[in-house]
């Protein structure tokens, strides 16, 4: 994937969650998150993507 592929579906990801309201954007994540993990399907990778994503920046 290309810088400009990232910023194309993260703003779509951004623009969607935005359009929906905040109750209804936790939805949109948790199912995302889980059709991401079913496309990745590699429990080892996935574990890791976790913890990476709860670091603070």
């Amino acid at each position: 994937m290309t810088e400009l592929d990232l910023d194309r579906v993260y703003t779509k990801l951004c623009h969607i969650l935005g359009e929906q309201g905040e109750s209804a954007s936790q939805q949109i994540l948790g199912r995302f998150a889980l059709l991401a993990m079913l496309e990745i399907a590699d429990a080892d990778k996935i574990e890791r993507l976790i913890e990476r994503a709860a670091q603070k920046p």
